[in-house]
């Protein structure tokens, strides 16, 4: 895993968007696209921990053809 700032997490998000599947994942990552938009907001560690998973997965993936992101419950 490599470790991203919150920068770079943000630069992804929309390609984490435009992969997440239908669900919790895709509620969470619409959240966060829509908190980011507020001055001063920052992540929870719970979300910047969701975060770096779900871009991380996205480069895990990128060549699989499979276009599936990590889903919680």
């Amino acid at each position: 895993m490599t470790e991203r700032n919150l920068e770079q997490l943000l630069f992804h998000w929309r390609a984490v968007i435009g992969k997440a599947p239908a669900g919790w994942a895709r509620g969470f990552a619409l959240s966060i696209q829509k908190a980011r938009s507020r001055p001063g907001w920052q992540p929870t560690p719970k979300q910047l921990g969701l975060m770096h998973q779900m871009v991380d997965e996205l480069f895990t993936h990128a060549g699989d053809g499979d276009g599936e992101v990590i889903e919680r419950g």
